[in-house]
């Protein structure tokens, strides 16, 4: 797959957010608190759109996008969206900090006035680029997962799932031990995430407590919290209700195909600004993550993939591309995905995921058995409504239907426990179960 061998038509990128301050999620219904985003994580944001800029934006650069300009932003060429709601703001000023690197100030962004007065723009010619911010309160592409009952359910339900339960008696002891790390808090397993979220913060942002954490102890943790978002974010069925964050997500990366490989569209660029969350289902639903075990699980801090759609230079059908960047100290490098050996016929790509991508609120209501919320009460009144005069009508084709309990991907799970074997704390039938915390968690 050398870069000689195609020319870049466009591409589709998604992005993590920079280092933020502290954060806690409900590890039930995932619902979080407020935090904010650094000054470390507006620089990786910036600097990762700087990179994103050598790779595609740079005329010398082998990926050059030729149709976009690369010097001045051209609305109708670019699509930038950015969740507005999880992180509180975190997400879409990680985006804000991206653009700056991406577009880079420029005295050729001016005004020639009437009177022949050139003006340049404020801070050198500053580049203001649109920003989408998706609200999960009237979109649900960025965050299937928030108000879902059906994924709550299935949560629960890896909460008492054998293999869980199985993990959960391996590593009691090492959990026991994590307290005095974390101001004497309580440690559970399913509340691991946020462990490794406040371990990991004040890793970063505290020197005391950086020089007393035993070496090697976030690696253990960052292994356990995989383990549970592997069990959360995933299913092994494309339609399974843990891919509930790929498949909302996937309508808007679609598009963005469609419109790349379209000669009379001029759009060429999409980026979209997320949690980890989509990430790890999108890598499960693609096989990114069985194919390459080694970048399963959370991402961290200013990740980035790429799909790179891309022109063959023997003609045929465009393929994509996939290359990912996993956090600041990584770099861009290919992956193999969709079972395949190369590049991915763009045409494969959508009609494997096309049928379970969910792209309107009266099916994902169905879905997640919600009759209230982000839109799903208007819908049931119109629904209601309407009922008296049908006579018959086919329900709303209930993608996650059987998949209630929470199946976990076998294979992933053993590659995460035997990394977990291999920090020396995996031992199973030597320990007694703990309690899990109960199925609802106090707000």
């Amino acid at each position: 797959m050398a870069t000689s061998d195609s020319k870049v038509l466009g591409v589709v990128i998604l992005i993590r957010h920079g280092d933020r301050q502290g954060f806690y999620q409900d590890p039930i219904d995932y619902s979080s608190s407020n935090t904010g985003i650094t000054a470390l994580g507006n620089l990786q944001s910036f600097e990762l759109g700087e990179l994103i800029r050598s790779i595609y934006l740079s005329p010398s650069s082998p990926s050059f996008i030729s149709s976009i300009d690369p010097d001045l932003v051209q609305d109708s060429q670019i699509h930038i969206r950015a969740d507005g709601g999880g992180e509180r703001g975190v997400i879409f000023n990680s985006a804000v900090s991206l653009l700056q690197g991406l577009f880079p100030p420029t005295p050729n962004y001016n005004s020639t006035l009437a009177n022949g007065t050139v003006v340049v723009a404020p801070l050198g010619g500053y580049q203001t680029v649109p920003i989408e911010s998706v609200e999960p309160d009237n979109d649900i592409s960025l965050e299937g997962w928030a108000d879902c009952g059906t994924f709550i359910e299935a949560t629960n339900a890896f909460y008492n799932s054998p293999i869980f339960k199985e993990t959960e008696a391996a590593y009691a002891n090492f959990i026991k031990s994590l307290p005095q790390y974390l101001d004497n808090r309580p440690a559970t397993l399913t509340d691991i995430v946020r462990i490794f979220d406040f371990i990991n913060v004040q890793l970063i942002h505290n020197s005391t407590f950086a020089k007393q954490l035993p070496e090697g102890l976030l690696e253990q943790v960052r292994a356990l919290a995989n383990f549970h978002e592997q069990g959360v974010f995933t299913s092994p069925q494309l339609n399974g209700i843990g891919n509930i964050a790929g498949q909302t997500i996937l309508p808007s990366i679609i598009d963005g195909f469609k419109n790349i490989i379209n000669p009379t569209s001029p759009l060429k660029f999409v980026l979209e600004a997320i949690s980890y969350k989509p990430f790890l289902s999108l890598f499960n639903m693609t096989g990114i993550a069985r194919q390459n075990p080694q970048i399963a699980g959370i991402v961290d801090y200013a990740s980035a993939a790429a799909f790179e759609v891309r022109q063959p230079t023997e003609g045929g059908e465009p393929v994509i591309r996939f290359k990912f960047k996993n956090g600041t100290n990584d770099q861009f490098n290919t992956y193999v995905f969709m079972n395949a050996t190369t590049d991915v016929p763009v045409s494969t790509f959508i009609n494997t995921m096309q049928s379970v991508a969910l792209s309107d609120i009266p099916t994902w209501c169905t879905v997640c058995n919600n009759h209230q919320d982000r839109g799903c009460a208007n819908y049931v009144a119109v629904a209601n409504a309407s009922s008296s005069s049908i006579t018959h009508r086919d329900p709303v084709n209930p993608v996650a239907a059987g998949f209630i309990g929470a199946t976990v991907s076998l294979t992933l799970m053993l590659i995460f426990l035997t990394l977990l074997s291999f920090f020396g704390l995996l031992n199973f039938g030597k320990h007694k179960s703990s309690k899990l915390l109960k199925s609802t968690v106090s707000k």
